[in-house]
C-alpha cells in the first residue's frame, strides 16, 4: 500500500483513531493510540516514544526512538468501530534517534536474518497453527480455569460451545485481510485451533501477533478468557504452535521440492532438517520460552519431547506433511504460542540455513512411535531429548554457537538477562504443590 491509499481509506473509513504498534524482545505487542491529526506524522515515521520504558529496548541516556510503520500491514479493526467511528492500526519498525533500525526491535532483527537467506538464494514462507483455550470468567470478570464446553476433537455443536465465539474470530480476521483455512475444536476439553494462509516469515510473524490479539479480543466480548499459555491444565493437552516453513528459490519454485527423490525432498529440504535437528535443543528457550512451556512438553500429550524426523510420525519434532511440489514444506512442532514469532521465525531460519551451509547430513528418519521406545533403542537411534525445563532451555541456547549472531548482541543478553530472571522467580517461589504435599507430614 501507499501512504495516499491509506489515508484515502482513513477518509471513506471515518478513522478518528490510529494505533501503532510493535514488538518488544518478550513477544508483547505495544501500541501508541493517536488522534486523527496526528495520522499523516505517524505514516511519515516520525512518531517518538521513549524506548527505556520498554522491556529489554533502551537504556535511559538513548531512549529516543521512532515508530517507522510498514504500510503493508494498515488495517480497519472491526471491533473498534463505534457509532461509525472506525479505528485502524499499523506495524512499525523501530528506529533509533539517528533513523538507524534498532537492532533490539525484533522485527528489524527478523527482516536482517531474512535478508541473510535471501544472499543465498532462498526467501522463506511460514504458516503457524497456534492452538488456545477458551475459559469462563467470574463474577467480577476474572478468568478461571473452567473450560467454556467438555468437547474433544472435531466435535460438533452443541458439545462445541465455543462455536459461536471462534465464528466471531474467523469473520473478524476475514474483514482484516485473513485467509482462513479451516477451524475446530482441539483435543482438550476448552481447547480450539484456526488455521490461516501460510505468507512470508515476516508477514506471518505480523499475521500471528495479530491473530493472537483479535482472539483475545473477541473472546472477551464474549464473556471469556482466551489464552494461549502452554499447558493451564494438568492432565489434559497444552497449546502448541505447529510451524511449518518452507524455503524458495529466487525464482519462485520451492527449494525442499525434488520428483527424483523417494520422499519428493531436496537435498536443501534433507540439510535443512538437520539444521533443525542439530539446533533444536539449542533454539527451545526462544520457541518455547515459559516455565510453563516445558510442562507441556512432556511424553503423552502429543508435545514433541525428541529430536527427530519423519515424514509421518506425530511424534517427531520435524515432520513433513503430504502435500508436495510447491506445497512441501517442513513442520518443527515444538513451538508454542507464547514464543515472539519474530525471533522463534529467525532461529529456526538460521538453525537450517546453518544445515544448509554445511551440507549437514540428516539422521535416519523415525517412523515408529517415539513414545514407545526405550530408553536403549532411542539411544541406539541417536535420539535426543529436547529440554525439560526453562533452566537447561537457557543453558542450551548460550551454548548454541549460531545463537548470538542469529539473535545479535543486544537481544541475546537481553532475552538471557529476562528468561534468567524469570526461572530465578520460578525456581525460589513456594507452590501450592509443596504445601499441598509437605505442610502436614514435615
Amino acid at each position: 500500500m501507499t501512504k495516499e491509499e491509506i489515508l484515502s481509506i482513513i477518509e471513506k473509513e471515518n478513522v478518528n483513531f490510529f494505533r501503532i504498534q510493535f514488538c518488544d524482545i518478550n513477544g508483547f505487542m505495544k501500541n501508541i493510540a493517536i488522534p486523527k491529526s496526528q495520522i499523516n506524522k505517524a505514516l511519515d515515521g516520525k512518531i517518538m516514544f521513549d524506548g527505556s520504558s520498554i522491556d529489554g529496548f533502551a537504556r535511559i541516556q538513548e531512549s529516543d526512538m521512532y515508530l517507522v510503520p510498514d504500510y503493508d500491514t494498515f488495517c480497519i479493526l472491526p471491533w473498534r468501530n463505534q457509532d461509525g467511528v472506525a479505528a485502524a492500526r499499523i506495524i512499525c519498525d523501530v528506529h533509533k534517534s539517528d533513523g538507524t533500525p534498532f537492532e533490539g526491535c525484533p522485527r528489524v532483527n527478523l527482516k536482517r536474518v531474512l535478508a541473510e537467506a535471501r544472499d543465498m538464494g532462498f526467501t522463506m514462507n511460514v504458516g503457524t497453527e497456534a492452538e488456545f483455550f477458551l475459559f469462563k470468567r467470574d463474577a467480577e470478570g476474572n478468568s478461571t480455569t473452567e473450560t467454556d464446553d467438555n468437547a474433544g476433537y472435531f466435535s460438533l455443536d452443541p458439545e462445541d460451545t465455543g462455536l459461536n465465539c471462534r465464528r466471531e474470530i474467523i469473520e473478524t480476521l476475514e474483514e482484516m485481510g485473513f485467509e482462513i483455512e479451516a477451524s475446530h475444536h482441539e483435543v482438550a476439553e476448552g481447547q480450539h485451533e484456526i488455521n490461516f494462509k501460510y505468507a512470508d516469515a515476516l508477514t506471518c510473524a505480523d499475521n500471528t501477533q495479530t491473530f493472537k490479539w483479535v482472539v483475545k479480543s473477541v473472546a472477551k466480548k464474549h464473556g471469556l478468557h482466551a489464552t494461549f499459555m502452554p499447558k493451564p491444565i494438568f492432565g489434559i493437552n497444552g497449546s502448541g504452535m505447529h510451524t511449518n516453513q518452507s524455503l524458495f528459490n529466487l525464482d519462485g519454485t520451492n527449494a525442499f521440492a525434488d520428483e527424483s527423490d523417494e520422499l519428493k525432498l531436496s537435498d536443501t529440504a534433507y540439510h535443512y532438517i538437520a539444521g533443525i535437528m542439530k539446533n533444536a535443543r539449542g533454539f527451545s528457550a526462544v520457541t518455547n520460552p515459559l516455565v510453563n512451556s516445558y510442562k507441556r512438553m512432556v511424553p503423552g500429550y502429543e508435545a514433541p519431547v525428541y529430536v527427530a524426523w519423519s515424514a509421518s510420525n506425530r511424534s517427531a519434532l520435524c515432520r513433513i506433511p503430504a502435500s508436495r511440489g510447491i506445497g512441501t514444506r517442513v513442520e518443527v512442532r515444538c513451538p508454542d504460542p507464547t514464543c515472539n514469532p519474530y525471533l522463534a521465525f529467525a532461529m529456526m531460519l538460521a538453525s537450517g540455513l546453518d544445515g544448509i551451509k554445511n551440507r549437514l547430513p540428516v539422521a535416519k528418519s523415525t517412523d515408529i512411535n517415539i513414545f514407545a521406545m526405550t530408553p536403549d533403542e532411542k539411544r541406539e537411534a541417536g535420539i535426543d531429548s529436547m529440554p525439560a525445563s526453562l533452566r537447561e532451555a537457557l543453558d542450551a541456547l548460550i551454548e548454541n554457537p549460531i545463537a548470538k549472531a542469529t539473535l545479535g548482541d543486544h537481544i541475546f543478553e537481553k532475552y538471557i538477562f529476562n528468561k534468567e530472571a524469570e526461572w530465578d522467580d520460578f525456581r525460589t517461589a513456594v507452590t501450592n504443590w509443596e504445601v499441598e504435599n509437605y505442610l502436614d507430614i514435615y
